[in-house]
C-alpha cells in the first residue's frame, strides 16, 4: 500500500519541529527557502532544480539538534559551520525524495574563495541565502534595513558568495516585494501560488525511512533519549503483532512509534537532561510536547492513523492523562498500546535522576496502572511475555545507539 502525502507538507513540518527548539529560530528555515528559490527562480533555473533548492532551504540547518548550535548558525561568520551541514546530509540522504537536496545541505557553508566549482550551485545560492536571512532584524521595518544589510552582502561576492550571483541578487534586491515577502509567510506564497512541489506516493519503507529521519532529530539531541523512539517503536510494534494487526498496521504502528515525541524538540535539553526532580514550571513545559507532536502531525494529510496513536500515548483511561484528558471510550486500541510501550519503556530505561527499574520493579508499575490508567489487557499481555519484548526493546535500544555514537558523536569529535 502507498501512501500520498505532500512532500512540501513533510519539510514544512519538518520545519515546523525544528522551530521549536527555540522562539529565536522561528521562521529561520522558511525564509531561507524563500530567498534560496527566489534566487533560482530569477536564474530561470529547470523546475526540478528550483524544487530541489527550495528543500534544501526549508531543511539546511536540520543537523543543527541543540539550540547552542542553531544559534551558532544564525551568526553571520559561524563557527562551526560543517558539522551540522554534514549531519543534515547524513539525515536525508538515503531518503530519495529528498536525496538531491541533501548534497545542497552538506556544502551550503561551503565559502566560494575556499571551493568554488567543487560544490553545487545550489550550494553557493543557500550560502547567500542563509547569510541574507541572519543578517535581517526580524524586529525591525524589513526595507529599512535593505542598505545595512547590502553593506555586509555585496562585498563578499568572490569571496565568501559566488560572483555570479552579485548581478542576480542585484535585481532581486530592488524589489520591494522580494523583502516583504521573505518577511510575510515565505512558504504559503510557494504552495498556495507557485506549486512546484507535487505530491508523491510513499510506498510503506519510504514512510518508515521518513519516521526514522524525524526520530534521529527527535533523540539524538541526549544520549538519555538517542533510543528511546526506537525502542517504544518495536515494543509497540510487537504489542501490535501479539494483538493480530496486519502486517500493515504493525508497519504503521512503527512509524508511530517513531514519531511520538515529535513535540519533544520543544522541550530544552537542560530539563531532559536535569539530575532531579522536575519543578512544575520544566514539568508543565515537559507536558506540552505531545499536543505539538499532535499539531505538526495534522498538518500532513496521509497520516491520520500515524498521528492519533502517535499524540495519544499520555492520555489515560481514567480520563487523567493529557493533553486532551480523553477517556476510555475515546481511546482506540492503537493508541492504548502505544501509551503502554512508552510507559513500559520509559521506565525501563536510564534517566538523567535514575536507573532504569528492575523487571519486578516494573511488573509492579504496569500492574499498578493497568487497574484503570493503562488497558490491563495490553498490559497483561506484556508481562506475561516479558522476557520477549524486553529482548525486542533492548535490541532496538542498542542498535540505535550504535546508529547516534557513529552518526552524532563520532562525528562531533
Amino acid at each position: 500500500m502507498n501512501t500520498k502525502v505532500s512532500l512540501l507538507d513533510i519539510v514544512i513540518a519538518m520545519t515546523n519541529t525544528m522551530d521549536l527548539i527555540s522562539p529565536y529560530l522561528n521562521g529561520h528555515h522558511e525564509r531561507v527557502a524563500y530567498i534560496a528559490y527566489s534566487i533560482a527562480r530569477q536564474m530561470q533555473l529547470p523546475y526540478n532544480k528550483q524544487r530541489e533548492i527550495l528543500l534544501a532551504g526549508a531543511l539546511h540547518d536540520s543537523g543543527a539538534l541543540s539550540l547552542e548550535e542553531r544559534l551558532h548558525s544564525l551568526s553571520f561568520e559561524d563557527r562551526y559551520p560543517y558539522l551540522h551541514a554534514e549531519l543534515g546530509y547524513n539525515l536525508f540522504k538515503n531518503f530519495t525524495p529528498l536525496s538531491n537536496s541533501a548534497l545542497l545541505i552538506r556544502h551550503h557553508h561551503d565559502r566560494w574563495d575556499n571551493f568554488k566549482d567543487t560544490v553545487p550551485l545550489g550550494s553557493h545560492i543557500l550560502h547567500l541565502s542563509d547569510r541574507i536571512e541572519v543578517l535581517i532584524d526580524k524586529h525591525e521595518e524589513i526595507l529599512g534595513q535593505v542598505n545595512d544589510i547590502n553593506s555586509r552582502i555585496f562585498p563578499e561576492f568572490g569571496h565568501m558568495f559566488m560572483p555570479a550571483l552579485k548581478e542576480i541578487y542585484t535585481e532581486l534586491n530592488t524589489k520591494e516585494s522580494f523583502w516583504l515577502n521573505i518577511m510575510y509567510n515565505p512558504i504559503e506564497i510557494i504552495k498556495k501560488q507557485l506549486g512546484i512541489v507535487p505530491e508523491i506516493q510513499l510506498n510503506i519503507n519510504e514512510l518508515l525511512e521518513l519516521a526514522n529521519i524525524f526520530r534521529r532529530m527527535i533523540d539524538f539531541r541526549s544520549v538519555y533519549t538517542a533510543a528511546h523512539s526506537a525502542s517504544v517503536a518495536a515494543v509497540a510494534q510487537e504489542l501490535a503483532n501479539l494483538f493480530g494487526f496486519s502486517e500493515y498496521a504493525q508497519e504503521l504502528m512503527k512509524i508511530a512509534g517513531y514519531l511520538h515525541d515529535l513535540g519533544k524538540l520543544a522541550v530544552p535539553q537542560e530539563i531532559l537532561e536535569k539530575p532531579a526532580k522536575l519543578n512544575d514550571y520544566e514539568f508543565n513545559i515537559m507536558r506540552s510536547h505531545v499536543f505539538y507532536t499532535y499539531r505538526i502531525l495534522a498538518n500532513i494529510n496521509g497520516l491520520e492513523q500515524i498521528n492519533e496513536w502517535a499524540s495519544l500515548h499520555h492520555e489515560r483511561l481514567n480520563g487523567k492523562g493529557y493533553p486532551f484528558h480523553l477517556k476510555a471510550a475515546d481511546i482506540s486500541f492503537g493508541s492504548r498500546i502505544m501509551a503502554v510501550a512508552d510507559v513500559f519503556t520509559a521506565i525501563a530505561e536510564d534517566r538523567p535522576y535514575r536507573k532504569g527499574l528492575s523487571k519486578d520493579q516494573i511488573i509492579r508499575t504496569l500492574s499498578h496502572m493497568g487497574v484503570d490508567s493503562l488497558d490491563s489487557k495490553i498490559v497483561n499481555s506484556l508481562i506475561e511475555k516479558f522476557e520477549y519484548i524486553n529482548d525486542i526493546r533492548y535490541a532496538a535500544r542498542s542498535e540505535a545507539l550504535n546508529e547516534y555514537n557513529i552518526s552524532y558523536v563520532d562525528e562531533s569529535g
